[in-house]
């Protein structure tokens, strides 16, 4: 009772007005930015990351956080109203939501999906408050062999998950890692991959990267992508936004359920917000009486999913603060951003750095909050943002992007290397290949490599020790049935492609 007591005390000194004004600014961005179809949350956050460089590290943590769990709600609405998911996870949201929408019913729709994300979300920050200073704890026994072989999992388990197969996958993590090294080695002090260029001997920043990859790549396939589908005939106010008594009813039990697989797999590195929202559709869709409902407007295939989202989002925070793992491409952005500021998530994160953890905590219970409250009342801001013409707006956004580059260091070099990662980007969306494992390879190489090589120097250069401690053994193990599981699915899959045509 009293270790209760005292975590509820240490949250509530950390809602301070500061607190409360970031996570609104966050939320409101975030949500704002999500809302527009093919802009998810790993593109508004590179978008927005330099305006955080001038912030106190807890500060930027919780504008950040604010910005993604708000650009998750957002991506929703797009799905519901335009049958567009502004994030992959809203991918999901479309296969009832936008039913509902043809039906009518696009303002209950809506509504399920606040109060959704909102319990989603509570469930995972009850889990976090009570779990990660465990964690954190049990991490501080671990040796550099046991997170070499944690961070390789986590890579695994990103590859495993990629639509376009394992290979691509493997590809693209092998890029990242290769461009996380470039620059000056920090043991030896030797320049790698620069090509004899002073610009490059620190390395390419993680804003130039992130931003190229998932910011004006998107814009670029944007262009292509979208249909400029018509919202003039959803007419959406606060009056017709309560859902009937049979769709609260469907909506209950689905939106539990969906909040502890969000918060199961979000702690999951490598798994995601993603995975958690199909998992919830497919356990929704499993244990219904009528399966034929799903996908024609059944608000339970909504509400599952979208509480396992939001959950999934929030838990995702768990790893990435006290391992140091990051539970997917968003989270190593996050992560990288943390780093940027100084600060170096992991075990002793909470200990040296309570305020950064705590004030992260009170501004998860804020932003929910604020989720429930604005975005009830403002549903109609949100569909008027839907209504701006996309030749204005992608460009808006495209030269917020360039000034945002310019401003770190104020060089032009910046900005033109930030056009070549967004062409490369688009091809890699063009191509099939997943621009997320390369932005963890870019963000977990460097650590790996110095976990690897310091495991090295104390068992004296015997590769066994990844093998003979028991932890790091049981991970190395897991990533490989993993990895072949993964080869093995993709082959099966391909030979059922084959027999068909």
């Amino acid at each position: 009772m009293s270790d209760l007591l005292d975590i509820l005390s240490v949250v509530g000194a950390a809602m301070t007005p500061e607190v409360f004004l970031y996570s609104l600014i966050g939320v409101t961005l975030g949500t704002f930015i999500g809302v527009l179809p093919g802009v998810g949350p790993l593109a508004t956050i590179a978008m927005l990351l330099p305006l955080t460089f001038h912030l106190d590290p807890t500060m930027a943590i919780v504008t950040l956080a604010g910005i993604y769990y708000g650009s998750q709600y957002g991506g929703s609405t797009a799905a519901i109203l335009l049958n567009l998911p502004g994030t992959a996870g809203s991918a999901v949201s479309c296969l009832d939501g936008y039913p509902m929408s043809l039906a009518g019913r696009a303002g209950p729709a809506l509504f399920i999906t606040t109060i959704a994300s909102f319990f989603g979300g509570c469930v995972a920050i009850i889990v976090m408050m009570f779990f990660a200073p465990a964690l954190g704890r049990v991490a501080l026994s671990l040796g550099s062999a046991e997170y070499f072989s944690m961070m390789l999992l986590g890579m695994v388990l990103a590859v495993a998950l990629v639509d376009s197969g394992p290979f691509k996958g493997i590809a693209m993590v092998v890029i990242g890692i290769l461009l996380g090294l470039m620059g000056t080695d920090v043991m030896s002090g030797q320049m790698r991959f620069s090509f004899g260029n002073p610009y490059l001997y620190d390395g390419i920043g993680l804003v130039i990267v992130a931003m190229g990859l998932f910011g004006v790549s998107e814009v670029i396939a944007s262009i292509g992508r979208l249909t400029g589908k018509s919202l003039a005939d959803q007419k959406i106010t606060l009056r017709n936004l309560v859902p009937s008594r049979d769709e609260m009813g469907r909506s209950g039990r689905p939106i539990m359920r969906g909040s502890v697989i969000g918060t199961i797999v979000g702690i999951i590195p490598g798994a995601g917000s993603t995975v958690a929202a199909f998992v919830s559709y497919a356990v929704e869709k499993a244990i219904s009486r009528d399966p034929s409902r799903f996908g024609k407007g059944a608000p339970e295939g909504l509400a599952g999913p979208e509480s396992s989202n939001n959950a999934a989002s929030q838990a995702e925070f768990i790893p990435t603060l006290t391992l140091g793992i990051p539970g997917g491409a968003t989270m190593a952005l996050i992560l990288g951003a943390l780093m940027i500021h100084g600060i170096t998530p992991g075990p002793q994160l909470i200990e040296r750095n309570p305020e950064v953890f705590w004030g992260l905590i009170a501004s998860f219970w804020i932003g929910n909050v604020l989720l429930l409250v604005l975005n009830i009342p403002l549903v109609g801001v949100w569909v008027a943002v839907l209504k701006i013409p996309y030749r204005i707006l992608y460009p808006a956004i495209l030269v917020f992007i360039c000034f945002g580059v310019y401003s770190i260091k104020n060089s032009v070099a910046d900005v033109f290397l930030l056009l070549v990662f967004g062409i490369f980007g688009y091809i890699l969306i063009t191509l099939r290949f997943s621009p997320a494992p390369l932005l963890l390879g870019y963000v977990l190489g460097p650590m790996m490599e110095e976990n690897f090589r310091r495991a090295l120097l104390i068992a004296s250069g015997d590769l066994s020790i990844f093998i003979m401690r028991p932890i790091s053994g049981v991970f190395l193990a897991i990533a490989m049935v993993l990895l072949s599981f993964a080869i093995m699915r993709y082959y099966i899959k391909r030979l059922r492609t084959r027999a068909k045509s």
